[in-house]
């Protein structure tokens, strides 16, 4: 229940013709306290409730807990929860062994894109595609739950 990930901007959109499977995913949160967050999720025509705790020092693990629960359940959750929803389209990328969930983020959000690759351990290795860029794990900025309370578009760049 442990999950690990890295995070990373991308430097082109080579992955959309690399991708196996794209996917929207609509999602919001209960719950956006550091220590746990709680999400609820549409992805395609699935429903997902998601715990998070808080990331170690490094942002690369932190405890998940995730069940899928019916698609109309979701969308009822999903109207109790905090302003600012996320809407992006998930790009699966494999590379190598691993699998890079790519998001491509819309409305207040629009023009980021974030690649993630999960592993097993905090030290494995993992090949890097041409089009990855700038790693951004630990970032809080880049979490989705602070996506939803300070969009993309706000930032100063």
């Amino acid at each position: 229940m442990i999950e690990i990930e890295r995070k990373f901007l991308t430097t082109s959109d080579a992955f959309m013709e690399e991708a196996h499977s794209k996917t929207r995913i609509v999602q919001g949160f209960l719950n956006t306290h550091p220590d746990r967050t709680v999400r609820v999720r549409i992805k395609g025509e699935q429903g997902f409730l998601t715990i998070k705790g808080r990331s170690n020092d490094a942002g690369t693990s932190r405890f998940e807990w995730e069940r899928e629960i019916d698609v109309d359940e979701a969308e009822a959750l999903l109207k109790l929860c905090e302003a600012g929803v996320i809407d992006k389209t998930r790009y699966e990328v494999k590379v190598g062994v691993h699998i890079f969930e790519v998001d491509v983020f819309e409305g207040v959000n629009e023009g980021l894109i974030v690649a993630e690759v999960e592993l097993t351990s905090e030290t494995e290795s993992f090949e890097t595609p041409a089009w990855l860029g700038e790693e951004v794990t630990g970032d809080v900025k880049y979490y989705n739950s602070q996506l939803s309370k300070q969009p993309y578009n706000t930032w100063k760049l």
